[in-house]
């Protein structure tokens, strides 16, 4: 491998907006890690994806469990020795009609612990191969009913406050971290996945496209937003 190949890692890339994600990124000239919990479909999608020729491997990584993500870390480090750029956009929405105080805490539990902890402790386990080369992009893969405007809102609340919770970690760690490592939330909008549904407007590939950019800004690039198309939103 090109030691001037940039190295990228999506979890949950086997479908959706993840597949989109990494086959753009893949288009683009990344050497891209699919990770995804599940090993036989992980390995049929990236055979597809190399069987047009794109630059795509597999790591199994549950982004649940944290000695999958431990072993997932080592096991792009031994590979590869660096991670360029992080994408999370493994997450579960388990709560659409829902009222928070009624429902089955662990609900909110499961949410929390896929849409929160789960991002923390990948996060945890990769930047390190970041802050040793001075350069990293991280991307959190969020949606605008995690905005705080948005909590008046009934309906969806592990979901949200999963988000909420995700927009401030973003804003922590830019806070925290030194030298050209830029992290960033970004809401793809309302696609039609397994988790958005079939009636929604935007197909994973057009919101793939909208967020790519964040992957490749420079040293003057934001840190620390939260975006949409693009456009910076309010937290």
């Amino acid at each position: 491998m090109s030691q001037d190949k940039k190295v990228a890692l999506v979890t949950g890339g086997n479908r959706g907006i993840g597949y989109e994600l990494v086959k753009q990124l893949a288009l683009n000239g990344f050497k891209v890690i699919l990770a995804s919990r599940d090993p036989e479909v992980g390995h049929k999608v990236t055979q597809k994806l190399n069987e047009i020729d794109l630059d795509v491997t597999f790591v199994r990584l549950d982004v649940g469990d944290q000695e999958s993500i431990r072993q997932a870390a080592t096991v792009v480090n031994d590979k590869y020795g660096k991670l360029d750029v992080l994408i999370n956009n493994a997450g579960v929405y388990l709560d659409e009609h829902e009222r928070l105080l009624t429902m089955n805490p662990s609900l909110l539990e499961n949410t929390m612990d896929t849409n929160f902890f789960g991002v923390y402790h990948v996060i945890r386990a990769f930047l390190p191969f970041m802050k040793k080369r001075g350069y990293g992009r991280i991307i959190n893969v969020s949606s605008e009913m995690g905005a705080m405007r948005d909590m008046s809102s009934q309906g969806a609340g592990a979901y949200r406050l999963s988000k909420l919770a995700l927009n401030g970690l973003t804003q922590l760690i830019a806070a925290e971290v030194k030298g050209d490592i830029k992290i960033n939330a970004v809401c793809p909008g309302w696609v039609s996945s397994e988790m958005g549904g079939p009636s929604a407007p935007r197909t994973p590939k057009r919101a793939a496209e909208s967020m790519l950019w964040l992957a490749t800004i420079g040293p003057e690039g934001p840190s620390g937003g939260f975006f949409r198309d693009g456009k910076e939103l309010d937290w």
